[in-house]
């Protein structure tokens, strides 16, 4: 954690942990504290904590173009080096629901594993000189939705610029950020349109209940 920050919990001596500031006074840390107990269930700790979005109020659509044909990529062969991280990801989200098995599917999309990069580190070329490299931390599970993607319609809703949004910020004294727990897996997919999101792997294919990145 940065210097400025610490853990608290929010039942017992070690569960729920929640950050906070260091720098709080005894009074406001015991004051956000109650807070976030009488709220913590309003806050995900892992997958199945995630409650998303009532399917009465908001479903992700998936609406096609009508001069696509759906698609179906082929399984290729995955390095056996990756497949425990595919396998672990697999049961990670067929045990929290967001995901379910499906024998047939008109869109199939690929699997994909790339590095996860954090920090740096200073190696030496083949020159003798010192570069600065990223660290690879781990393995990040993508489905490549580019065809699906492209035989989607475009949502023309605008986007706010972002000088606009700064304007309305200027002159306050405070400024509150919540970033949302796997944000994208807060919103449910249609029902009709789910089996559109079917991927394949070395276990299977499978479809999404929760919209996802890249889609």
């Amino acid at each position: 954690l940065s210097p400025h920050l610490e853990y608290a919990f929010l039942e017992g001596d070690d569960k729920l942990p929640v950050i906070i500031a260091k720098d709080l006074s005894v009074e406001k840390k015991t004051a956000l504290i109650t807070i976030l107990k009488s709220h913590k269930r309003a806050i995900a700790w892992k997958l199945s904590d995630i409650k998303g979005i009532n399917p009465e109020f908001y479903t992700h659509k998936i609406i096609m173009e009508e001069d696509f044909e759906p698609t179906v990529q082929h399984q290729r062969r995955v390095n056996l080096k990756i497949h425990d991280v595919i396998k672990q990801e697999v049961i990670k989200l067929l045990e929290a629901g967001l995901i379910y098995p499906i024998p047939d599917s008109p869109w199939v999309s690929l699997v994909h594993c790339v590095p996860k990069k954090e920090g740096f580190t200073i190696v030496e070329n083949e020159d003798n000189e010192l570069i600065p490299t990223r660290l690879v931390t781990g393995w990040r599970v993508c489905i490549d939705y580019r065809k699906l993607n492209e035989a989607t319609r475009k949502d023309p809703f605008p986007l706010p610029f972002m000088d606009q949004i700064l304007e309305r910020l200027a002159g306050n004294q405070y400024y509150c950020f919540l970033d949302g727990f796997f944000g994208y897996f807060q919103i449910p997919i249609d029902p009709k349109d789910q089996e559109k999101t079917t991927f394949t792997c070395p276990y299977g294919t499978f479809a999404y209940r929760r919209m996802l990145f890249g889609l």
